[in-house]
């Protein structure tokens, strides 16, 4: 039996490399240790800085009363200083005009007859003819009277022509209403009917007639009248007081309640009763006012209320409060009394410099209990920007104090 021969085909060596053992190494990091500590360094130097350096403020608020009184003033032309509760004045003044047209409020019940102008022709003869008020009849029948006696022209030649003579009069209508505005037109004389004059003497008009009404029209009343008045003179009044305040001098006073008005002149367009819808009005206002240097009632009112304050009170300028009301006014004796109701608020005075030397190097809460306790004090705030802080500094220069009114 033949042998079987198979080919074997070694296989291929592997080779395999050892495993390296990956090792993590690490880094240091000095620069973030470095500044943990440097941070921490700065805290406590910043807590120690503020500690030492650090001040302390005291807000105190104290007690306060109100003062409420009055007093009389005398404002005099006569003085030229103050006198006790005379102070000098002097009187400013001012002359205002002005003119309003006002509406009339009245009804009227009325009847007007219409008018116009009409031209009468003399074309019968070369003689001037006399019309005494005499009756125009127009084309379509209207009535119509001439309003004064007149006396036409006589008729002329022209170039051999005979020219009319004429005159222009006003006529009125026989009766009221506005039927009788009528339009231009022819006019006839009743009069003359049946003669030769009936066509040679004759009128015509160049424009409408007008005026002629009978209804309710608007007509001016005496309250009319006073309206507009009072009206008026509220309104140059005004204008009046604002130029008296404009011209103030600086460091005078003004008050509303010294001035006096008077009107000098005044006069209307139109009578009571008289039919027209509106109407003007004029006027001319006198002005006077007395004003006084503010300076001298500041010090009569300083001194009135010192006078009042008790012993170790102060008084709280920003609260003073003056109110003026008129008791007396004669400018024809040049004295004007003024009655003041003055108001304030007052406070026990209270050494601040007294309150450092009694908390300095006290405790934060000995300083408090103590501020709380002292008469004419109403609230106390310390206040400190270091939290480590609890004692007040003995340096008194780094203990601030401040007085509260508000």
């Amino acid at each position: 039996m033949p042998e079987k021969f198979f080919d074997i085909i070694p296989p291929e060596k592997r080779v395999v490399e050892p495993l390296k053992e990956e090792v993590k190494i690490k880094k240091k990091r000095p620069f973030l240790k470095t500044s943990l500590i440097l941070l921490l360094l700065l805290i406590f130097l910043a807590s120690v800085g503020s500690l030492s350096f650090s001040n302390v403020k005291v807000e105190v608020w104290p007690k306060t009363e109100l003062l409420s009184f009055q007093e009389t003033i005398t404002l005099d032309l006569s003085v030229n200083q103050r006198e006790g509760s005379f102070i000098p004045s002097k009187v400013i003044t001012h002359n205002k005009s002005g003119s309003q047209e006002f509406f009339s409020s009245g009804i009227a019940t009325t009847e007007q007859k219409a008018r116009g102008v009409i031209t009468v022709y003399n074309a019968y003869s070369t003689s001037p003819r006399t019309l005494i008020p005499s009756r125009f009849v127009s084309a379509d029948g209207k009535l119509f009277w001439s309003i004064e006696k007149v006396t036409i022209p006589g008729a002329r030649y022209e170039k051999g022509k005979l020219v009319p003579g004429e005159i222009d009069i006003e006529v009125e209508a026989a009766e009221a209403g506005e039927e009788y505005n009528i339009e231009a037109t022819t006019f006839a004389l009743p009069a003359l009917a049946g003669t030769a004059l009936y066509t040679t003497i004759y009128a015509r008009s160049f424009s409408p007639m007008s005026g002629g009404f009978i209804g309710e029209t608007a007509q001016i009343t005496e309250q009319d009248l006073e309206s507009a008045e009072n009206t008026l003179f509220e309104e140059l009044k005004k204008q009046s007081k604002e130029f008296l305040q404009a011209g103030t001098p600086q460091g005078y006073v003004f008050l509303d309640q010294t001035i006096l008005y008077n009107i000098e002149e005044k006069s209307s367009s139109q009578e009571p009763g008289t039919i027209t819808g509106s109407f003007f009005l004029d006027m001319k206002v006198k002005s006077e006012a007395l004003i006084f240097k503010e300076s001298d009632m500041q010090n009569f009112v300083r001194e009135s209320v010192e006078s009042k304050i008790e012993q170790g009170q102060k008084l709280e300028q920003e609260s003073l409060s003056i109110d003026y009301s008129l008791t007396e006014i004669s400018l024809e004796s040049g004295k004007i009394i003024l009655t003041l109701d003055i108001k304030a608020r007052t406070y026990q005075d209270i050494d601040l410099n007294e309150i450092k030397k009694a908390i300095a190097g006290k405790s934060m809460k000995e300083a408090d209990l103590f501020l709380n306790n002292l008469t004419g004090i109403e609230k106390v705030e310390l206040k400190t920007w270091s939290f480590l802080r609890r004692n007040v500094p003995e340096n008194l220069e780094r203990i601030e104090t401040l007085l509260k009114l508000d």
